[in-house]
């Protein structure tokens, strides 16, 4: 039942409408981690760190089961640093600041004791960095999922193309999809994009929900509606969490689960919005997730009398 989960922990400065911070911790991997780990443990995590990131924060992931083995500790250079400004709508961005720092040396080493991992949550990062775990593993596990981004689509579309072919499930957002397929029809997109190697792909769509597609199948997740949403950023990389968080625990990597998996990881993502960074991730408990998917499934469940 084990997870590896492969990403960025870094720093973040993020400005939206409602508010503004400076520095708060964020990072691909260590959204990942908060959302899965409530579903499963150990949480095996892959990343690199500098001597500035919080060793209150390295507690906290540990205590909730996140095994950090497989995380490079660089004693004499920063942590990855994003610096971000929202717009309105809340779906659209600006990048204003990126420093790789320790990122410019990422080589990602699968520690023995995380072979055998039976699910593998490749968090968006370098493409050739995904497939170098991707080969270091001895035995395939039973599901790989991978999030990408335009931003690689830009300037590694070759090796982005050399993991599609490895991976199971594809994360994109709408954009993404589009371009990375060359198809305006989100149907076309995603018929060619599985022809690239993915058997299931995930369109992120916002606050519009998300689409599943399997073959010829196609499942439509709506998002619950929220009064405020203060930060979008690691909402995609919660969802992620949650989704193979879910598959992980039932070990079923069936269509119709998958379902279900979209929903728990719209649920996880429906939190990660209400304050900035992972501050609300580390406050929920398994009620207020059991809860909140109870919201999801009251808007897709209705009564109809056909006259």
């Amino acid at each position: 039942m084990s997870l590896i989960t492969v990403g960025t922990m870094a720093f973040d400065a993020i400005e939206t409408p409602f508010g503004k911070v400076d520095k708060i911790v964020g990072g691909s991997a260590t959204y990942v981690a908060y959302a899965a780990s409530n579903f499963l443990q150990p949480v095996q995590q892959i990343s690199i760190i500098g001597y500035d990131f919080p060793k209150e924060e390295i507690e906290g992931l540990k205590k909730r089961g996140v095994v950090l083995d497989g995380v490079e500790v660089v004693p004499d250079k920063k942590s990855f640093f994003w610096s971000g400004r929202y717009h309105v709508d809340m779906n659209s961005r600006d990048t204003l600041i990126t420093d790789l720092n320790v990122l410019e040396d990422f080589n990602p080493i699968v520690p023995d004791s995380y072979q055998g991992s039976e699910f593998l949550m490749l968090g968006n990062l370098m493409p050739k960095l995904q497939l170098s775990v991707i080969n270091q593993l001895k035995v395939r596990p039973k599901l790989i999922v991978m999030d990408t981004m335009n931003f690689w689509m830009d300037i590694a579309l070759d090796d982005l193309k050399a993991v599609l072919k490895k991976v199971d499930v594809l994360l994109v957002n709408d954009g993404e999809a589009r371009q990375l397929s060359g198809e305006v029809s989100l149907v076309k997109a995603a018929r060619k994009i599985m022809e690239m190697g993915p058997a299931f792909l995930i369109i992120k769509k916002g606050e519009h929900g998300a689409l599943l597609f399997h073959k010829n199948h196609v499942f439509f997740a709506p998002a619950l509606p929220l009064e405020e949403v203060f930060d979008p950023t690691g909402a995609g990389d919660t969802f992620a969490g949650g989704f193979i968080g879910h598959l992980a625990k039932t070990k079923d990597i069936s269509f119709e689960n998958m379902k279900t998996a979209i929903i728990v990881g719209s649920a996880l993502a429906s939190f990660c919005v209400e304050k900035f960074g992972p501050e609300r991730m580390r406050e929920i408990t398994k009620q207020d997730i059991d809860e909140r998917i109870a919201e999801f499934v009251q808007l897709v469940n209705f009564d109809i009398d056909l006259v």
